[in-house]
């Protein structure tokens, strides 16, 4: 498979390090701006789109991200596939603080995101089979990665996409874990489904940065998520640096 690679940064990744810089574009799309310029340039000769989701600097909400422009303006640049780092909340017992997954579902519970391109001036209604949200050549590529790297990493999981940007209660993550959620998070939707819709593939690196709420004692701080964050984006980059040089050249 070779063509061009995004990235979506995520929480505590608004740079990509390794990217040897060719250019910066601020993408106008019919949708409106996106969140940030698409920076372009290579990893190991590899063609990669970089995308900061929330802004560069962080600064843009879960719930104003502007998905649809974002996903537009990395498919006009010519990506074909996305891999998607998230920071997340973890609820499964083997998601503790630090740990990574490769989620291969996901459960949408967020409300009012524009969430469709298939919605105005229409010659057909449009529907996507979304019954594997997630690209499974993608997920493999990022597993072998993560046991490369001697990474703690749940193989699967399903993904709770929340509105934000406040954290869950306690009772709302207990139905979440009844509803078979393993970890929670506030931009894995509409993003998914609008990749879908322009048929790049997708996946997703989850970072857990906290125990979802209820599942440790301690009370959740910024200050504590934003330290596992620094150091996890650190192994991040270094799990998407080996998935992007492993791959065959454009």
């Amino acid at each position: 498979m070779s063509g061009t690679w995004g990235v979506i940064g995520g929480t505590g990744l608004s740079a990509l390090d390794g990217l040897e810089i060719e250019g910066e574009d601020q993408v106008q799309t019919p949708w409106g701006e996106p969140s940030a310029p698409v920076v372009r340039g290579r990893i190991g000769g590899q063609l990669v789109c970089f995308l900061a989701r929330h802004g560069h600097p962080h600064r843009i909400p879960p719930h104003r991200v502007n998905y649809r422009a974002n996903i537009w303006a990395l498919r006009e640049a010519g990506v074909d596939r996305i891999i998607a780092v998230n920071a997340v909340g973890g609820i499964h017992p083997a998601l503790g603080t630090g740990a990574f997954c490769v989620p291969d579902q996901l459960i949408d519970y967020t409300w009012g995101r524009a969430s469709t391109f298939f919605e105005d001036d229409l010659e057909a209604v449009t529907h996507i089979d979304f019954t594997s949200p997630y690209d499974e050549s993608l997920r493999q590529q990022l597993l072998g990665a993560l046991r490369a790297h001697g990474h703690q990493c749940l193989p699967g999981g399903v993904y709770a996409a929340t509105q934000g940007p406040r954290l869950e209660t306690a009772a709302e993550i207990r139905r979440l874990e009844r509803d078979g959620a393993d970890l929670v998070g506030m931009t894995g939707m509409p993003e998914a489904a609008l990749a879908r819709e322009l048929d790049v593939a997708y996946a997703c690196l989850a970072l857990v940065v906290n125990p979802a709420a209820g599942k440790a004692t301690e009370v959740i701080t910024m200050e504590a998520i934003e330290a596992v964050v620094h150091a996890g984006m650190q192994q991040v980059k270094a799990v998407l640096q080996q998935v992007l040089k492993a791959s065959p050249r454009a």
